[in-house]
């Protein structure tokens, strides 16, 4: 593959629709030249996560002087003193491996690096079945605290409400039907 820059794949969507599962699948599928942008947060871990895989974690102090240093392509604080950003570090180092980036982001930072890149990005909002079955699947996961789900929530019925800003809507009706379309946009955005 060229080494020219790549084309920028976004996944955005409320958490516990599925997008984390999608973009792991299209990232097991070589043909695509895909690699995955470890986005920076200032939460702490979470059990089984790994610094430089899952995120790169930084504290907020050192965060803020990131954003000082406009070392993002992107950030945001979603929740008080919890930052999340995607380095631009990040995406020349899988630029420079003739790749292209994919990225499982918020509905915020998906539009904030479509707004950076129009011409090279395909924004891609996976849709849940319902905001019922949204709240289904966190309390499966065992993760959070009631408080913390009810706050999703509330911001997953905001992210919603700003699905048709995106290039495509990808329904998650069923898991294996929604693998299989994403993998066919990748392939036709990334073949054009």
């Amino acid at each position: 593959m060229a080494t020219q820059q790549g084309k920028l794949i976004v996944f955005s969507a409320p958490s516990g629709s599925g997008k984390t599962t999608i973009v792991k699948h299209l990232l097991t599928k070589p043909e695509l030249h895909l690699d995955f942008s470890i986005s920076a947060t200032s939460r702490y871990m979470r059990n089984g996560e790994v610094n430089g895989k899952d995120y790169y974690f930084i504290s907020p102090e050192d965060f803020q002087q990131k954003i000082a240093e406009n070392a993002f392509v992107e950030y945001e604080e979603v929740y008080k003193d919890n930052y999340y950003g995607t380095l631009k570090t990040e995406i020349e180092r899988i630029w420079a491996q003739g790749k292209h980036v994919i990225f499982d982001i918020d509905v915020v930072g998906g539009l904030n690096i479509k707004q950076q890149y129009p011409e090279q990005t395909l924004a891609i909002f996976v849709s849940p079945p319902s905001v019922e079955e949204l709240e289904r699947r966190l309390r499966f996961r065992q993760t959070e605290s009631d408080e913390k789900i009810a706050m999703r929530l509330a911001k997953a019925e905001r992210e919603i409400s700003r699905a048709p800003e995106f290039d495509v809507i990808l329904k998650n009706h069923d898991l294996e039907t929604a693998k299989t379309d994403a993998y066919q946009l990748v392939t036709n955005y990334i073949n054009k």
